[in-house]
């Protein structure tokens, strides 16, 4: 989280402060193993992308529950070389898990993700009474 300091008094971050857990949050953790999520707004849903290059499809765990979203992926790798004189064994992994709390406004039931080009994308439609109403005339009588 970044502070700003103001007359001795500590403000959080305006952007910390719009996303926090009781809307689109749930995560208070800035570590740099998690990946990094953008958040769009539009008319008929929400967007929301997460940069994670170097996955597969297969990689990635996505459930929602009691309107949390929940994004996970653990991946581990070994490498062995072996040549004349030595052995070179080289393991890897990484993991994170995402947890986001919905709005009301969001139709569960029709969420749809995609993964291309390192960005997992998440469509998050909104509820049809979410939706703005047309402007209408009232005539008088």
């Amino acid at each position: 989280m970044s502070i700003v300091k103001r007359n001795n008094l500590v403000f959080p971050s305006l952007m910390n402060e719009i996303f926090k857990p009781d809307w689109f949050g749930g995560t208070e953790n800035h570590d740099f193993g998690v990946p990094a999520v953008n958040i769009k707004e539009n008319e008929k849903d929400f967007e929301l992308e997460l940069a994670v290059p170097g996955r597969k499809k297969d990689d990635f765990n996505i459930e929602v529950d009691n309107d949390i979203l929940t994004i996970s992926s653990e991946v581990s790798h070994e490498d062995e070389v072996k040549e004349e004189n030595y052995t070179r064994r080289e393991f890897g992994f990484s993991s994170f898990k995402r947890s986001f709390t919905l709005p009301e406004t969001i139709d569960n039931s029709n969420i749809e993700a995609k993964y291309e080009d390192g960005l997992l994308k998440f469509t998050l439609p909104k509820k049809e009474e979410a939706l703005p109403k047309p402007k209408r005339t009232i005539a008088l009588k």
